[in-house]
């Protein structure tokens, strides 16, 4: 298959700008190290967010679903209705192939657009933050180095539990849906463990912030 714009555009960044891939579980704390990240010059690159943004009111997403699946899958306010689209997906491998179709060659265009304007603007490197990254063919082939965020399955659960309305079971269905953590551990290049407070967290990302600026002139796949 030939390569998207999308793809070609990415994949003419490297090189010329570290390409951080930033990924694990949920619940894991992918959104906080993102955070961290930001704080210290990095520019992120949400693909949860851009999907959000896609399938809100009037979102780029929304007429293709609503020609696909109807109006049973819109909220009241022209929304994509996530938590119903969560459940037809989970238990219809073709809805899923269906919903995939649609987004992700809008996401990918949007984060190359996000991409190629950050480095346009002298950013100092990029993180892309990707759910499902290890389970992804694209991204792998994107990136010069991939970091995990990663915590015992039990503290996921707990977290999300904690932030969401989502209960115990849902949340383990969408964990048996993800790389498992061992996958998820050997793909990696850079292991942040946020498995206690932010004080043992923050010195880990200090010192990848760090190794990244110090090499990125020279991208590598090897911490």
């Amino acid at each position: 298959m030939a390569p998207t714009p999308a793809h070609s555009a990415l994949t003419a960044l490297k090189g010329q700008i570290p390409l951080i891939g930033l990924t694990g579980g949920i619940g894991s704390g992918k959104s906080l190290a993102a955070k961290c990240l930001a704080e210290l010059g990095a520019t992120v690159i949400d693909s949860d967010q851009i999907a959000h943004d896609i399938t809100a009111p009037h979102g780029a997403a929304i007429a293709p679903i609503l020609d696909r699946f109807g109006p049973d899958l819109l909220a009241a306010d022209g929304s994509l209705d996530r938590p119903k689209m969560r459940r037809l997906v989970f238990n219809d491998p073709s809805a899923l192939q269906s919903l995939e179709a649609i987004t992700h060659p809008l996401i990918q265009a949007e984060t190359a657009r996000q991409a190629m304007a950050a480095y346009q603007n002298g950013a100092l490197y990029l993180v892309f933050m990707v759910p499902l990254l290890v389970e992804s063919g694209y991204w792998p082939q994107v990136i010069d180095h991939l970091v995990v965020v990663d915590c015992p399955p039990e503290l996921q659960i707990v977290r999300v539990m904690q932030r969401s309305n989502l209960d115990r079971s849902e949340i383990e269905q969408i964990m048996r849906k993800q790389a498992s953590r061992e996958d998820r551990l050997a793909a990696a290049d850079t292991i942040l463990l946020n498995d206690g407070s932010l004080d043992k967290l923050i010195p880990q990302i200090d010192a990848l912030h760090q190794w990244i600026t110090k090499n990125r002139s020279k991208p590598s796949n090897s911490a």
